[in-house]
């Protein structure tokens, strides 16, 4: 048995390594909010319920090859989680398009799960998407993702440069084009109110444009903004939960 105990060992430090850095990297669980201790101790705990799935992946015996497989692991937990994060991080850039339309570029305020200074309504919309991921029990397609992850890239080592390329390149686009998609109801508004300004100011030159513009654009902007932003987050959590869904089958 005790000839045993350093493969098993292995084995499932070679899970933790891919469990335990997708944990910290997926949404909800992996936030700056939640304490590193409690995201240390799920992702010992999922590592560990996952072990029976992994273990037949992974090479029987501990040895100088297990670095390689090692460092394979991490960099498939970064590559997949990163490639989520892509996608959470359009509301981020959903909301600094919306403040900019809106004229709220300037209101910067401390996004707790980042840790550092976004646009108001970015950090607005990246909380309430987080809230959204909890209720709708996403996390659980992350875990099923996790589980499936396997099946996308075995443990065989470090992963193809082009391949883990490609998907990342895939991923942000998919992200820029979510966070587009989320923004376009500002965007068109931001092309159409400048328009109607600027044919306002050539009818009325004495009329000081640049006074009214500001107000009438938060005033107006936020009513479209409360009007659109159920849609705005039911189109965010359906595409993150088909991303998630796929993750497995890609």
């Amino acid at each position: 048995m005790n000839l045993l105990l350093p493969g098993i060992a292995a084995a499932y430090l070679l899970t933790f390594a891919r469990v335990g850095t997708l944990v910290m990297l997926m949404p909800g669980i992996g936030e700056q909010m939640v304490s590193p201790r409690l995201r240390l101790g799920f992702a010992l705990l999922l590592a560990l319920v996952l072990f029976p799935v992994a273990r037949p992946l992974l090479p029987t015996t501990a040895g100088p090859g297990l670095i390689g497989v090692l460092i394979g692991e991490i960099a498939v937990g970064l590559v997949l989680g990163l490639s989520v994060r892509a996608i959470i991080a359009a509301l981020q850039t959903a909301g600094t398009i919306v403040a900019q339309q809106l004229g709220l570029a300037y209101a910067m305020t401390v996004d707790p799960t980042l840790g550092n200074q976004q646009a108001t309504l970015g950090s607005f919309l990246s909380l309430l998407g987080l809230t959204l991921v909890l209720a709708a029990d996403l996390h659980h397609l992350a875990i099923a993702g996790i589980r499936d992850s396997y099946a996308l890239m075995p443990p065989v080592g470090v992963p193809s440069t082009g391949d883990a390329a490609a998907f990342a390149v895939r991923a942000v686009a998919r992200g820029f084009s979510l966070a587009v998609q989320i923004s376009a109801p500002f965007i068109a508004f931001g092309i159409l109110f400048n328009l109607g300004l600027g044919v306002l100011s050539r009818l009325m030159p004495q009329m000081q444009v640049f006074f009214v513009a500001t107000p009438a654009a938060i005033l107006i902007g936020m009513a479209v903004f409360l009007a659109t932003l159920g849609a705005m987050m039911g189109v965010f959590v359906d595409d993150l939960g088909r991303w998630l869904a796929v993750l497995g089958r890609a």
